[in-house]
């Protein structure tokens, strides 16, 4: 028997806490150079305690088929990936409209 979720109080199988929190985020995705000229994609802005940062980070990075890392609430891919990260972003539930790239 499935229980009850503390936030939306409907059964865990029902929950639609993950959905609301992925439309509410305001998510900043840029690059930045790093050491010999690499650069990193920089995905920011998104809440650590309702999304789930290393599983979002597992999926970026294999769809992508880069390296990267989260921590500090900041998600790090290898390489220049803004506009394919918008895209994958949007197809995992987010909002486009909040997604800013630089």
């Amino acid at each position: 028997m499935s229980g009850i979720c503390p936030k939306c109080g409907l059964a865990e199988a029902l929950c639609v806490c993950e959905t609301i929190a992925k439309e509410e985020q305001q998510i900043s995705v840029s690059t930045v150079k790093r050491a010999f000229g690499k650069l990193t994609t920089i995905v920011d802005g998104i809440d650590q305690k309702a999304i789930d940062l290393k599983d979002l980070s597992k999926k970026l990075k294999s769809k992508l088929a880069c390296g990267g890392t989260a921590k500090n609430g900041v998600i790090e891919l290898q390489g220049d990936h803004v506009q394919r990260v918008k895209t994958e972003l949007v197809n995992l539930g987010f909002a486009g409209e909040s997604i800013v790239t630089h």
